[in-house]
């Protein structure tokens, strides 16, 4: 609806589901086209701020989410390789491990060719320490792209805060101005 009229002549990119807003350069011919009173406009664009926020909380919250799993993972990748490393020494591993929140125990961890993985949704499957390397690295892999591309997402998200925030600043200023010139040209009423 307005997000194709603009006195800029540029059109609107989308990225991912998230509209692009555009730069107004002409208000009055923006208004214009779209066919709305400054009110109207400035309504409509501070409603689409709002959406951006909301969007903006949730990317935020999945950036959140996929920093704290990359070192956890790594993590995993760090105890798998141990595990490997100290495979057919003849030498046991100690390992202190968390049995609830601050609460630990110690294993001894003999030669073992397995290893158990939490998949999420409180599942656990037994891999074999290849295995479980080559399926950590890949979720590893898929987590850093993840990451890429939502650091680009919330990127382009705050470009489109940034054209909307000007966008209604120029309409709500060239709203003011329009108010003041029909007032200078009202006649004044002497009582």
């Amino acid at each position: 609806m307005m997000a194709s009229s603009s006195g800029s002549g540029e059109a609107a990119t989308e990225r991912r589901g998230i509209p692009g807003a555009q730069f107004v350069e002409d208000v009055q011919t923006y208004l214009a086209q779209a066919g709305l009173d400054a009110n109207s406009a400035l309504a409509f664009l501070q409603e689409r701020l709002q959406q951006y926020k909301l969007v903006e909380m949730k990317l935020l919250a999945q950036q959140r989410d996929l920093q704290a799993k990359i070192p956890d993972i790594e993590k995993c990748l760090d105890i798998v390789a141990t595990l490997q490393a100290k495979k057919g020494s003849g030498e046991a591993l100690l390992a202190d491990f968390e049995v609830s929140e601050g609460i630990y125990s110690r294993a001894r961890i003999e030669d073992t060719d397995s290893v158990c993985l939490w998949l999420g949704a409180n599942v656990m499957l037994e891999y074999s320490c290849e295995e479980a390397t080559a399926l950590l690295q890949k979720n590893l892999e898929n987590a850093k792209a993840s990451l890429e591309v939502l650091v680009a997402d919330l990127q382009f998200l705050r470009d489109q805060v940034t054209i909307t925030q000007v966008t209604i600043a120029r309409v709500y200023n060239w709203d003011v101005h329009q108010k003041r010139i029909r007032q200078a040209g009202a006649p004044v009423k002497d009582s």
